[in-house]
């Protein structure tokens, strides 16, 4: 656990408390969706990596570095969260007919996953410029922005009276208990728990009314608010509270022992690596997504023992994972043409449309490793000698 005194002080990007302390250091990273040329020699720059608790509202947080490189749109949205989003919005719309015919805001996000076109085709209009709205939707954007409470300020301001405002973000109980440590990353700014949205909410006149778990990201919450006077909440509000209460994830003690988790992950992801290649076996990864730099970082895995990994996203080809690995990003037919040994899946919180997809044509026999608690085969179609 990092101690009070290795860092300087700073006020809780949720709601402005100087009681906030550190709680988990990964050291020095590189910038997450900075993608250099393959070619480019290094060393990338690097900036903290560190998540601070705040003892007042309990939000989990980046400590106190700036924003650095802008992310860059290079991703390519998976079918997973496409499927996603129209689920979303037939599923709100459900509960809540009476939105069909309103008013709507999104807060946008650099993940893609809108849910805009869905809602039109629903029959819901968008609101104007400065006029509130019947429905405000924000999928995996808020994180994004540095300062939590006022941005989530931002929303109840564009709430209509009566309104709903859709919250969906990674939450933070699967990442401690899933040790999810490569989801924390320079520009997403906040590690969002329920009790610490209903915390910064309550500041703002907003109340959690209903939330529902998604599988999205490796684990998601989607919180329904609504201005205070208009709230009332159900019993799903007090279970997941419950969970997260046993889990220990507002403790500073609790959350530091995600740490020591991290280290021990990346160092068997090592060991396997270096298992698999001792045999013979050859070894690429599928994925450049920005949960990868950390990862592969932490884990010290370089081209020794990941000559390269392959993405769908046309603009990552030719450019490479930052950090000491070096990882180069190619096509897939690459990855399709070697027939590996071993996929190493990147993209885990995906994995199952990874393997469907490879698989699609009868594959080619090929283990797929997921890094993620701790690295475990799946959809292994045959097992190799230890």
């Amino acid at each position: 656990m990092v101690t009070e005194g290795d860092a300087v002080s700073f006020r809780c990007r949720g709601c402005a408390a100087e009681n906030v302390v550190p709680v988990v250091d990964l050291g020095d990273q590189p910038c997450a969706d900075h993608f250099p040329p393959a070619d480019s020699p290094g060393p990338d720059p690097r900036w903290p990596l560190a998540l601070w608790l705040c003892r007042e509202c309990t939000l989990v947080q980046l400590g106190p570095v700036e924003a650095q490189m802008a992310e860059e749109p290079l991703a390519v949205e998976s079918a997973t969260s496409r499927a996603h989003a129209e689920a979303g919005v037939k599923e709100i719309l459900s509960d809540h007919p009476e939105l069909s015919s309103g008013t709507v805001f999104e807060f946008g996000s650099p993940h893609g996953g809108s849910w805009l076109d869905h809602l039109y085709v629903a029959g819901c209009k968008l609101a104007g410029d400065g006029e509130t709205a019947d429905l405000v939707v924000d999928v995996h954007g808020i994180v994004h922005e540095p300062q939590y409470g006022d941005s989530l300020e931002l929303r109840a301001e564009r709430l209509a009276p009566g309104g709903l405002l859709v919250m969906e973000f990674h939450h933070l109980l699967p990442l401690f208990i899933g040790n999810q440590f490569d989801t924390i990353r320079h520009g997403h700014w906040a590690y969002v728990s329920l009790r610490a949205l209903r915390n910064v909410a309550a500041l703002h006149g907003l109340t959690v009314e209903s939330v529902k778990q998604v599988d999205m990201f490796g684990g998601s919450l989607m919180v329904m608010l609504r201005h205070t006077a208009d709230a009332k909440p159900d019993a799903s509000v007090d279970v997941v509270l419950e969970d997260e209460e046993a889990a220990g994830i507002a403790d500073e003690v609790q959350l530091g022992s995600l740490q020591e988790a991290a280290r021990h992950a990346a160092g068997a992801l090592h060991e396997e690596l270096s298992r698999h290649k001792a045999a013979g076996r050859t070894v690429i990864g599928y994925g450049a997504p920005s949960k990868a730099p950390v990862l592969l970082d932490l884990s010290d895995v370089t081209t020794d023992l990941l000559p390269f990994t392959v993405d769908l996203a046309p603009g990552k080809h030719g450019r490479r994972i930052p950090g000491a690995g070096m990882v180069p990003i190619r096509p897939i037919e690459e990855l399709k043409a070697a027939r590996p040994d071993v996929v190493l899946v990147l993209t885990w919180d995906i994995a199952d449309e990874i393997v469907a997809q490879l698989e699609a044509d009868g594959g080619w026999g090929a283990t797929y490793l997921v890094p993620l608690p701790e690295p475990h085969e799946l959809g292994t179609r045959r097992q190799h000698d230890s």
